[in-house]
Formats: C-alpha cells, sequence, structure tokens
C-alpha cells in the first residue's frame, strides 16, 4: 500500500479524497496537515489517520510518507509541490495546478531535476464518463469533431465554505480556473488534441470580488475541432458535455457528476441509436491507485504534472483574451518521458 499525506486537509478532503481512498485498493492515507495543529489533531482522530501535523515541511519529512497529495488553496501550490519535491517525495497536485504557467512549469522542472513522480489531480480522467466519449471519438464511427462543448456551473456564494473563491491573490481567477480547467482538460482528453488559440469573456457582479462569476470560452483546436466552455458560480450544479462529429452525436447531461448514473447518448440524425449507463463513483479511487502504479514502474499515470501545465497555459491565455478581446495564441508545452 503506497502511503500517502494529505497537505490541506480541508473540504475536498473530506468530501471527496477520503471517499476516494476507502475505495482504493492500493493506497492509504497515513498523514494530514493542517495550519491549526488543534484541527489537524481532531481531523486525524475523526479518520484513523495516523499522524497530524501543523507543518508542510515536517509531513513530507516523515517516514511513514510516500506521497504527497496537496490540496491547499491555489496560491499556495507551488511553495506546498516544490516542499514535497525537495523532500524526495512523489506529489499528486490538486487542479488548477498553479496561479499561471510560470509557476507551473517550476513545479515540472524541479520535479525532473530530483527525478520524481509529480501528477496533477484531474479525476475526471478516470470518469467512465468520460473514457466512454473518448473511446467513441478514438473509433471514428461517428466521423471527425467539428464541435465540442462542455459546461460546468454550481451556486458559490460568498458563504461557500472556500472563503478564497473571490479573493483572486489565492484563487488565480473565479470560475475559469477553479472549473474552467476541468471543462479544457476533459475536452483536450477526450479529443486527444491541443488548443492552439483562445477568445474569452467573463462578467463579474457584485458579489464577486475580483474575479468573473461567469466566463465562455472558444478554443481552437489543431485538428480544426471548435469547443466551448461556460462556467459559471452562479447557476445550479450541471455538467452537460457534447461532441458533434460529422456522422454523429455524442450527449450527456450531467457527464462530469460523480454522485449517480450518467446516461450517454450517441444520435444519428433524429434518432437515438445507443444509451449507455455509467457511473462516476470509482473516480477518486482510480486516481490514486493509478498514481500509486506509476510510482512503481507498472503504468504511467494519464496525467503528469505536464498536462497541468498546458492547461495552465490555456488557462492564462483566456485570461489574456478577457483583458485585450483578441484570440490569444497557447505555447505547446514539451513532455519529458518517465
Amino acid at each position: 500500500m503506497v502511503r500517502f499525506g494529505i497537505v490541506g486537509f480541508g473540504l475536498h478532503a473530506v468530501k471527496r479524497l477520503m471517499p476516494g481512498f476507502a475505495l482504493s485498493k492500493k493506497c492509504q492515507v497515513t498523514a494530514l496537515s493542517r495550519r491549526d495543529i488543534a484541527q489537524a489533531r481532531e481531523s486525524a482522530r475523526q479518520y484513523e489517520i495516523p499522524l497530524a501535523y501543523d507543518s508542510v515541511a515536517e509531513l513530507c519529512s516523515s517516514p511513514q510518507v510516500e506521497a504527497i497529495l496537496v490540496t491547499t488553496p491555489n496560491s499556495l501550490h507551488l511553495k506546498d509541490v516544490i516542499t514535497a519535491i525537495e523532500a524526495g517525495k512523489a506529489v499528486l497536485c490538486e487542479k488548477p495546478l498553479a496561479m499561471n504557467a510560470a509557476e507551473a512549469r517550476q513545479m515540472v522542472e524541479a520535479a525532473r531535476r530530483k527525478n520524481v513522480r509529480f501528477g496533477v489531480a484531474h479525476v475526471f480522467r478516470f470518469d467512465d464518463s468520460v473514457r466512454k466519449f473518448r473511446e467513441h471519438v478514438a473509433a471514428g464511427a461517428i466521423g471527425r469533431p467539428i464541435f465540442a462543448r462542455s459546461e460546468f456551473s454550481f451556486l458559490a456564494d460568498p458563504s461557500h465554505p472556500r472563503k478564497w473563491l473571490y479573493d483572486a491573490s489565492v484563487a488565480g481567477a473565479g470560475p475559469v480556473f477553479d472549473i474552467g480547467v476541468h471543462c479544457i482538460d476533459t475536452l483536450r482528453f477526450i479529443l486527444q488534441d491541443e488548443v492552439v488559440r483562445v477568445s474569452a469573456t467573463a462578467s463579474s457582479d457584485k458579489s464577486s470580488g475580483d474575479v468573473e462569476s461567469v466566463a465562455a470560452l472558444l478554443l481552437e483546436l489543431s485538428r480544426g475541432t471548435l469547443a466551448t466552455v461556460m462556467v459559471s458560480y452562479r447557476a445550479e450544479y450541471r455538467t452537460p458535455l457534447e461532441i458533434v462529429c460529422d456522422a454523429g452525436v455524442l450527449w450527456a447531461d450531467d457527464a462530469l457528476n460523480v454522485e449517480h448514473p450518467i446516461q450517454i447518448q450517441l444520435r444519428r440524425g433524429n434518432d437515438v441509436v445507443q444509451r449507455v449507463e455509467v457511473s462516476n463513483h470509482l473516480a477518486y479511487g482510480l486516481q490514486v491507485d493509478a498514481f500509486a502504479d506509476w510510482m512503481e514502474g507498472n503504468s504511467q499515470f494519464p496525467a503528469p504534472g505536464e498536462e497541468g501545465w498546458q492547461n495552465q497555459e490555456i488557462l492564462d491565455a483566456a485570461l489574456r483574451s478577457i483583458n485585450s478581446g483578441r484570440a490569444e495564441a497557447v505555447p505547446r508545452v514539451s513532455h519529458q518521458k518517465q
């Protein structure tokens, strides 16, 4: 069993990560950190985790920890990831990977220098729904992708437990960073293609502080597909996904949901020719097990750090486009075999 330490044991750890580790076949959580030691010890007691710290450096130096899962607010990712890498630990970091592409590059290059595994927690790459979409597109049975669409919204008023969502100095941006990165990564993964240009627009409101509350992105991909991403903190939870090809359409309502079954439809003309029901409830467990396999040299992890860096280049281009009003080019990140 690969022994994980969770840095920043908060809402996400409670709601998603610990249930995922409970489903894992290859991992266990042996340590956690929180800023307040009393809260850290209480969380450790509640979830039967042996070690509790208020210091990231101390957690990362523990011989009882082999891998670090960084789930602190976005502005802390760089410091926490580098601390873990310098301690020689494998690192899986939550999305978005960084505050900007320069930080993401620092992380990737540090991991290369220390020769440690470094991945980004793009958990939807482990969704059955997303993998079914990817398989259909790759098989070519519905032709060439013409349009693609991914939307993500949820209600995040100022009382949301993640108080920093509306602070650009901590979050980097609003829903473009927080959930837009999920949409972008999902489309890249399904289409197995790269974004070359981004056009984006966004708006804020009296409750969104210094970040946007809603945004729309147009992604131009290298093989000619046009994709749209729409994100918001002002609508009920929804994650529809659609791939329009020249010989058929793939569609799922709430495709990225991990809590209830999802129906994927394949349409030709006006007819639904195939319906498949899938469940994404294993995604968080599959993610950490895949990372453990990568650490042990058994298989390649589907989301190495370079993927998080590439997504960050797209996010940065989207922010530039919002400010400039023009389409902005996206630099291509080079991968290194591990």
